[in-house]
């Protein structure tokens, strides 16, 4: 029995990183779903939420403002949820190029704030942008152009993270935007994609459906387009560049209240964990997003029945080795960069941990029923 724990702990920390990926790029060649692009230039509202963000709101605004699309047909919402700073000022500037403030009083939170913007915003397409997201010129236009296609509804960009400096967190943020978006190339080619960025995001005015304070936007409204029937698809012409975290501790709170909040947003929508309701999207939440923040338990227990078979062969021994030296490469990470003996196999080893890690800490506040609704924006 204990063998046989280890051998599908294992197989299924090999299916959810690499196995999932073959098998959905397997399918993809076979049953492809190209979606049919088109030059159109509807209505789009940018929405932008943002927290006491002055020191990045004027650039990201102008950014903006500067995209390769007509004037006349673009509007910029801007919602200060109770922001404190000079944050309200700064959007007041830009009311005379047609960027509009909405204050959002007492502060609730991102969700909210989306909730109160969209039915107020005059675009046919909507644009989810942070207060810190840099758009290629031609980003919005590739985003457009997918809604030509009127099976359609959500189209996500490519994340570029500006800084990917060397440093321990910000190599390993790059190295797993790199792995996500190869993903949502493959997913985008069998139908829908099951995680976006939420930086650089569009979807059709009319599928919007408001949220719960507490649920993840960026992960429950492409669900929601999903369940009306509609594909979510990748578009990497669609080019975002953001700091990326350089402190393990900034980066470890961000993933633990993205993780809660996931976790809270499969429970909302687990009917399309139901093989019944879409069998070729339920296969890929499962795979994507379920069994990758559960990953931490097949982590446990390929260690720990590794233990427990220590004395049964010299294959335990050498990959109860290769589990240890896993997990001490991550833990003495900070110390070897410190002394310039890290290296990139280290590095990944140690983001790797940290997510699971993360979804692990997560888990514990989900089994409790903590939610987490309002929290102090990242800063590169």
């Amino acid at each position: 029995m204990t063998e046989l724990v280890l051998l599908i702990s294992l197989f299924m920390v090999f299916y959810v990183y690499g196995g999932y990926p073959v098998l959905a790029a397997a399918l993809g060649l076979v049953a492809g779903r190209p979606v049919r692009k088109g030059s159109i230039e509807p209505m789009v509202t940018i929405v932008i939420a943002a927290y006491n963000e002055q020191d990045v709101i004027g650039a990201t605004i102008e950014n903006k403002l500067a995209l390769d699309y007509p004037r006349d047909r673009l509007e910029i919402i801007v919602v200060s949820d109770g922001s404190t700073d000079q944050t309200d000022e700064i959007v007041g500037m830009y009311a005379v190029r047609n960027v509009r403030l909405i204050r959002q009083e007492p502060r609730a939170g991102k969700t909210s704030g989306l909730n109160l913007a969209i039915p107020q915003a005059r675009g046919e397409i909507i644009v989810f942008s942070d207060a810190n997201s840099l758009y290629a010129p031609s980003g919005l236009r590739h985003l457009v152009a997918n809604f030509a296609d009127e099976e359609v509804g959500y189209v996500t960009g490519r994340m570029m993270y500006a800084n990917p400096d060397g440093t321990t967190i910000g190599e390993g943020c790059s190295t797993y935007m790199r792995y996500e978006n190869f993903l949502r190339v493959i997913e985008s080619r069998i139908g829908s994609v099951v995680g976006v960025d939420g930086g650089v995001d569009a979807m059709r005015k009319r599928l919007y459906r408001p949220m719960n304070a507490d649920q993840l936007p960026d992960f429950v409204q492409p669900l929601k387009v999903v369940e009306q029937g509609y594909r979510v698809v990748y578009e990497p012409e669609a080019l975002l560049w953001e700091p990326s975290l350089k402190e393990a501790g900034d980066e470890y709170r961000m993933r633990v209240r993205v993780s809660l909040r996931a976790f809270w947003a499969l429970f909302d929508m687990r009917k399309l964990l139901a093989p019944w309701h879409d069998p070729l999207f339920a296969w890929q939440l499962w795979s994507h997003k379920a069994l990758r923040y559960l990953c931490f338990l097949f982590l446990v227990a390929a260690y720990v029945s590794n233990l427990a078979l220590l004395g049964q062969g010299t294959w335990y021994v050498a990959l109860f080795l290769l589990q240890s030296a896993g997990y001490f490469a991550a833990v003495t990470m900070p110390y070897l960069e410190r002394t310039g003996k890290g290296c990139r196999l280290c590095t990944l080893a140690r983001y790797f941990f940290l997510l699971n890690l993360a979804a692990a800490h997560a888990f514990g506040k989900f089994l409790r029923g903590e939610k987490q609704i309002v929290w102090t924006p990242r800063k590169g």
